[in-house]
């Protein structure tokens, strides 16, 4: 009788039925069809699954390095000293144990009634839920607005809060992440989209994907293009 795995896939070489007598296991086979027997009897004694043991303590030491290719150099006057970076570091790494030792907390807790999340597919409807419509729309606000401009958040977005973020699944924080970085790849900067791009990032699992490698690529090659054009509009302001 065959077994479940020769049903889904089968043979492709295969092989007589062996006699006993004839064939030895235990020694070294005299012929390809030996061989292929032989073969064929080690495969049957694996098991169909096997489960990997993997510390997730060793994950969480992953180290990501990545690489500056195609990013532009600050100009003059605009690169960061190494001590604001390495603060900058030691935020974001308190940021993130922060958000995995809350997470699970704010996972359980009901969303309120005007936060509905888009599905994972809908890219037009995330823009709108993380920067807002008057941004995703290029709605000039009126004076009166920026004065008071209240709680709307269908207007200026859903502030990345960690009751949000925490239900979101890693698929759905890779794909959210590509979302706004490709908008910004042909828009200016927005105060919201720093937000949920530094929050979604918190948000990251290592070991991380190869997607997310090319994603924070992709975000730090566009930062650097705005950071060199930072010279060329001051002396805009100045003339």
């Amino acid at each position: 009788m065959k077994s479940d795995v020769e049903e889904l896939m089968p043979r492709l070489l295969p092989v007589e039925s062996c006699d006993t007598e004839e064939y030895n296991s235990t020694e070294p086979p005299r012929n390809p069809q030996e061989y292929l027997r032989q073969v064929q009897r080690e495969a049957s004694l694996c098991p169909d699954v096997v489960v990997a043991q993997i510390d997730p303590k060793k994950l969480k030491k992953q180290s990501v390095n990545v690489s500056i290719t195609g990013c532009l150099a600050a100009p003059q006057g605009f690169s960061p000293s190494l001590k604001w970076q390495q603060q900058q570091v030691s935020k974001f790494s308190e940021v993130r144990q922060s958000v995995n030792k809350h997470s699970q907390h704010w996972k359980s807790q009901f969303l309120d009634d005007n936060v509905v999340m888009p599905k994972m597919e809908d890219e037009d409807g995330w823009k709108r839920f993380c920067l807002g419509e008057n941004v995703c729309l290029d709605i000039q606000l009126k004076e009166d607005d920026n004065v008071n401009p209240g709680l709307d958040y269908i207007k200026t977005g859903f502030p990345p809060f960690l009751s949000i973020v925490s239900k979101l699944n890693q698929s759905t924080i890779s794909a959210v992440l590509e979302y706004l970085i490709n908008w910004f790849e042909e828009r200016d900067f927005v105060p919201q989209l720093g937000r949920w791009l530094y929050a979604l990032l918190a948000c990251l699992e290592k070991p991380l994907l190869p997607e997310a490698h090319s994603l924070i690529r992709q975000l730090a090659r566009r930062c650097s293009a705005v950071r060199a054009n930072l010279m060329m509009n001051v002396c805009q302001l100045l003339t």
